[in-house]
């Protein structure tokens, strides 16, 4: 009740005036007739003073309200000038545009990414079904040999473009990723990585291979004249396929008539590596002979022009002084000459060089064309357990090692730069195989830029004016390649330690095995087309299984851009 009487007492102070005034008179008529008296003038006053005062602390509680909102709403505004507004309420910014122009930029970027995926699946489209290799299609001849290095290029550029595209969205899309994203599919998971100067699949599943199994009192000795040392390895390479078809063991050479062949190749390790005596040298023949007779029972020429076994006089006197008798005169079974030789088989072989004689000897067969797809086969044509029959000896493989590590490294280009001699037996061809020094080297450069190789070792005969331009000239992205060639001995270099140490460092013919087996371990070769030297590189690389899809002939497919006349 205390409450209500308030409520009506703080009501009643709040009454206008006249309409207080006429309340009183209808309840107090008395008092109407006498407002003049001295008791009603003093509560009058009375009671406006407490009104006064009630109005007066009703001010001043408006003041502390209005000083209160003053201060916050300062506040508030020093909050806004210290703080981005932006951070303050980040939480519901997402939910509005209040930046029309990101909102545009974050819609081009993820219509970018859906471009970008689109081209992707095309891509990927044709990597996996358009793109079909037609040398597998196609006859190994100029043409297709033409087609797959063109579907090789077309291929590294469309892989080349498949990782960039998978590169920018990336990039698009790192400010969109959320914590569940989930990656870009089956598209992404396959790996576009594409090797352009990968390894060669060698297939030697297909191998097509003969037993070499010979009898122990039946020999074949060896007649290798034409050309230098890589000639007459190529040459020893086919004698073992002709002594593996009519069941001989192959007698290697002396070196008073050819080659030291044990001071490049490791005779004893062709044995191993067919598991039984398949070759004896000059030496241990020699032994053998003695207990019959020591001398060559059949000379059967394989090639008739323009002369009888490539053999001339002077290597005839070579094997008299030897010791050795040739019983008979040098015959040829077939009419062929080396300039225009004919497609021989196995069959060929057996039926014309057969012979119940106990030594016979067979010449010159480095230009034979015999089976050459069973001749070209990784490993050669006959069936044993090494990488290859015909390879430098250890200490040279060895030697050919530590260089590598000290100067090379693992992933360098070998380029066989033959010149001495060749200006005139290019030219003699058509095409000429000779190319002026800044031609060669925009074709090495092209190269080299496909391969990413660091260096470049360089084999070859040219002089140093040739090889310094050379070396200015082969640039790529602006920088010089490096061109490596073997330096003159140093005592401080211990990488040719084991030729020295075994009294083989001045042997011009383990100086060259020494650059083939350094060619041969190259990630990508380049070859002088024509050369001796180049093929047996090439077949060393395709036997140990290091040829590279980049491998190829310098300046191959083009023409000197410049050539001289005859004389």
């Amino acid at each position: 009740m205390e409450r209500k009487s308030s409520d009506d007492e703080e009501d009643h102070q709040h009454l206008i005036p006249q309409n207080d005034t006429r309340n009183r008179h209808r309840e107090d008529p008395i008092s109407s007739t006498a407002t003049t008296s001295p008791r009603s003038s003093a509560f009058q006053i009375e009671d406006i003073m407490q009104r006064v005062q009630q109005h007066r602390w009703k001010i001043s509680l408006n003041k502390r309200y209005v000083i209160v909102a003053v201060s916050l709403i300062v506040s508030i505004g020093l909050l806004f000038l210290l703080t981005d507004p932006r951070e303050l309420f980040s939480a519901n910014l997402s939910s509005f545009k209040l930046d029309p122009l990101a909102n545009r930029v974050k819609e081009s970027e993820l219509r970018a990414l859906y471009l970008l995926r689109q081209q992707q699946l095309e891509l990927l489209s044709l990597w996996n079904g358009t793109l079909v290799n037609p040398s597998l299609n196609q006859s190994a001849n100029a043409s297709s040999l033409g087609s797959s290095v063109l579907f090789e290029d077309v291929k590294s550029a469309v892989s080349k473009q498949i990782s960039l595209n998978k590169e920018i969205q990336e990039v698009l899309l790192s400010p969109h990723r959320t914590s569940n994203y989930s990656g870009g599919g089956e598209v992404d998971s396959v790996n576009f990585l594409y090797d352009r100067c990968r390894k060669v699949d060698q297939n030697l599943s297909d191998r097509r291979t003969v037993e070499w199994k010979p009898r122990s009192d039946k020999f074949l000795f060896a007649i290798c004249l034409s050309g230098q040392m890589s000639n007459h390895l190529i040459c020893l390479e086919k004698h073992m396929f002709f002594a593996a078809l009519l069941d001989r063991v192959l007698v290697i050479p002396s070196p008073k008539f050819d080659y030291q062949y044990d001071r490049v190749i490791d005779i004893e390790r062709i044995n191993t590596c067919l598991g039984r005596n398949v070759v004896v040298s000059f030496d241990q023949f020699k032994e053998k002979a003695k207990k019959n007779h020591f001398r060559i029972d059949r000379f059967i020429c394989y090639f008739s022009s323009p002369q009888l076994c490539y053999v001339d006089e002077e290597h005839i006197k070579k094997l008299k002084v030897l010791g050795i008798s040739i019983d008979g005169k040098l015959e040829a079974p077939w009419s062929e000459d080396i300039k225009r030789p004919s497609k021989r088989t196995v069959q060929d072989v057996q039926t014309k060089f057969k012979s119940d004689d106990d030594v016979i000897a067979i010449g010159d067969v480095f230009y034979a064309d015999m089976e050459q797809d069973w001749v070209m086969q990784p490993g050669g044509p006959i069936n044993h357990k090494c990488k290859t029959l015909i390879e430098p000896s250890k200490l040279i493989l060895l030697t050919a090692q530590r260089f590598i590590q000290t100067f090379l490294g693992k992933n360098f280009i070998a380029l066989h730069f033959r010149r001495h001699g060749f200006l005139k037996f290019c030219n003699a061809k058509s095409p000429s195989c000779f190319y002026p020094i800044p031609q060669a080297a925009e074709c090495i450069s092209r190269i080299v830029e496909r391969s990413n190789g660091a260096v470049i070792y360089l084999s070859t005969d040219a002089a140093e004016s040739e090889t310094s331009l050379l070396q200015s000239l082969v640039v790529v992205d602006g920088k010089i390649v490096p061109l490596v060639k073997r330096p003159p001995r140093n005592s401080a270099e211990k990488w040719d330690a084991l030729l020295y140490r075994h009294g083989i460092e001045d042997d011009s013919q383990v100086d060259a095995m020494l650059d083939k087996t350094i060619c041969a371990m190259s990630s990508v070769f380049i070859g002088a087309s024509g050369s001796t030297f180049t093929e047996d590189i090439l077949r060393l690389r395709k036997d140990w299984g290091t040829s590279s899809m980049c491998d190829e002939y310098l300046c191959r497919g083009e023409e000197p851009n410049f050539i001289a006349e005859d004389e």
